[in-house]
């Protein structure tokens, strides 16, 4: 699972306008902390789809499963199980 999250936080680094990406932690909003508008929060679901070989369905485009580098790890590794939250 740290490798997700890992792959995730250089994502989010490489992409994003984070002045400290050190500082980003697990349960840090992405979009509470201004990382993410709308159009970064999609390209942040076509790199997980292309990266992990996933479908992220309408419905599962929430919050709970992908403001987080803790939410994003734990619905990725979820998805790649067949488990998912959904709205």
């Amino acid at each position: 699972m740290s490798d997700i999250k890992e792959q995730v936080r250089q994502y989010i680094g490489s992409n994003f306008i984070v002045t400290d990406l050190a500082s980003l932690g697990e349960e840090d909003s992405l979009l509470g902390r201004g990382i993410l508008d709308s159009t970064g929060f999609i390209e942040l679901v076509s790199f997980l789809e292309e990266t992990f070989k996933i479908q992220i369905n309408d419905e599962e485009m929430i919050p709970e499963n992908l403001d987080s580098l803790a939410s994003i790890t734990a619905y990725v590794s979820g998805k790649m199980g067949g488990t998912a939250r959904h709205a």
